[in-house]
């Protein structure tokens, strides 16, 4: 016989189920998207790579700004626009600023602490605020001296070893990301602290790639032991909460003791701990300016060190791109002269080469997932309390109508006809994220992009190299799909431009 228990177990479900097909029925229908399955929905169906462009593609085939998928129940919305980023994460910030839940990176790796990653919430202000509060936009004098003296040290460097070039660029932006955060003096090879920051970067990169683990569809399987068959994912996380717990803790008690031992130089840490209130909880606050300045590592390192090396396969593709910037520096401020950041205003054909290297191959293309906190209406499509809310920054900045021939490198597009920033183009604001959560610390990256550029094409010439039959190798300009965009490694002919530059570079200090 059927128990009574059964019977009820089976009129409830009955009952949420005819209550959720109600509720379904009198809201709007969903975006567009391509056909969901039973019960797994689109699980089978999201691409694993690239899946910025396959989003942009699925944007014209259903000819929608946004999209709607469904991972076994989960909602997810693709914002594919500008027009509907800013009508979402902009005007309705109060909805779409919060964060979703990330299982593999912050439950199992351990990024918990990343307020980038975490929920718009007490937590994720305090951090914020505290990082703004020091990087101030217009305080250029707390990263802009330090910045200049590890570009002039990256370019001798690349006069030394040019075919290290992308091992160079790492190492100088993570010398400007530790030295800002916790003025700890960096070893010119093999540093301890750019080690640990690139190790926890490949569990960050993993950890985040769409599709790549199923315990993020089902948070269930967090529980499943390591030696479980199948568990491959709790192995590799347990590998890269240790590289975590690292990034977070080993910097920060060095620059405690540093500080302690008055060898440290002024920085973030040392600023803060120096003006905590003294009438709050100082565990608390430790563990606030740890947690930001580790954030402020993360965030700065990997992003730049991208765009940079974008900047790089583009003037080995784009000769006459890299011909008309030379030609700006020397005329603006002579030959083989280094330039500084008041320089900026008079070189608007390098402001547009930076603005294009991030529009080009944008640096984050998915921007890290919001989360809807109610239900929403928008362009007549039911939008479902709790969808995750992806801005697709790559198909805004290859947009057609805002960009002609969006694959190509040009950074014309930036100017007027008589060589002028044009303020009618649209910025490429996108590459930084939406809303209340967009990146706090752009206008360093900005200010990063502008001085490498600058400074290694005053003095170098960069083009394809050639091998050792004198044949050209030609760069293959392919990616790696992962959260941030990197190129291939490609090899490039890094040569001073003259005996003079040469000569430039080797006076640098």
């Amino acid at each position: 016989m059927v128990s009574s228990s059964e019977v009820l177990a089976v009129f409830i479900g009955l009952f949420f189920a005819y209550v959720f097909y109600r509720r379904r029925r009198s809201n709007p229908p969903l975006p567009p998207g391509p056909k969901k399955w039973p019960i797994v929905g689109n699980l089978f169906q999201i691409p694993t790579s690239f899946e910025w462009e396959t989003y942009a593609h699925w944007g014209e085939v259903y000819n929608s700004d946004i999209l709607h998928l469904d991972v076994a129940g989960k909602s997810i919305i693709i914002v594919n626009s500008i027009k509907a980023a800013t009508e979402l994460f902009e005007k309705r910030s109060a909805l779409y600023s919060s964060r979703t839940r990330f299982v593999m990176v912050n439950e199992l790796i351990g990024f918990d602490w990343l307020f980038g990653f975490m929920p718009y919430a007490d937590a994720w202000k305090e951090r914020r605020r505290l990082f703004q509060k020091h990087f101030h936009p217009l305080d250029a004098a707390s990263h802009q001296p330090i910045e200049l003296d590890f570009t002039q040290k990256l370019l001798k460097q690349l006069l030394q070893t040019p075919d290290e070039f992308m091992s160079h660029i790492r190492h100088m932006v993570g010398a400007v990301t530790i030295t800002i955060a916790y003025g700890l003096p960096i070893q010119a090879r093999n540093d301890p602290y750019i080690e640990i920051a690139e190790q926890s970067l490949i569990g960050l990169a993993a950890g985040a790639a769409p599709g790549a683990f199923l315990v993020d569809s089902l948070p269930i399987l967090k529980h499943v032991p390591a030696w479980f068959p199948g568990a491959d994912f709790q192995r590799k996380a347990a590998v890269w909460r240790e590289w975590t717990k690292k990034m977070v803790q080993v910097p920060f008690e060095d620059a405690i003791k540093a500080i302690a031992a008055g060898t440290a130089i002024p920085s973030f840490t040392s600023m803060c701990l120096e003006n905590m209130d003294e009438t709050k909880d100082k565990e608390h606050q430790k563990k606030v300016i740890r947690e930001t300045a580790a954030t402020f590592f993360v965030g700065g390192s990997d992003t730049t060190v991208s765009a940079i090396n974008t900047f790089m396969l583009a003037m080995t593709c784009y000769p006459e791109v890299q011909a008309k910037a030379q030609k700006e520096l020397d005329r603006v401020l002579g030959k083989n002269v280094l330039p500084d950041f008041g320089d900026e205003e008079t070189l608007p054909y390098i402001s547009a080469i930076v603005k294009e290297v991030l529009r080009w191959q944008t640096v984050t293309p998915l921007a890290i997932p919001h989360c809807l906190l109610e239900d929403d209406v928008y362009g007549g499509y039911f939008l479902p309390k709790g969808s995750i809310v992806a801005g697709n920054a790559w198909a805004m900045l290859h947009d057609k109508d805002d960009y002609s021939q969006p694959l190509a490198f040009q950074p014309e597009r930036f100017l007027t006809p008589d060589g002028k920033l044009d303020p009618e183009v649209r910025e490429p604001t996108a590459a930084f994220g939406f809303g209340r959560r967009v990146c706090p610390g752009k206008h360093m990256a900005a200010s990063m992009l502008f001085i490498s550029i600058s400074s290694i094409l005053s003095v170098f010439d960069i083009s394809k190299a050639v091998d050792e039959n004198g044949s050209v190798i030609e760069p293959t300009r392919e990616y790696v799909s992962s959260m941030v965009l990197h190129p291939q490694p490609f090899k490039c002919s890094i040569k001073p431009r003259s005996k003079a530059a040469e000569a430039v570079v080797n006076a640098l200090g």
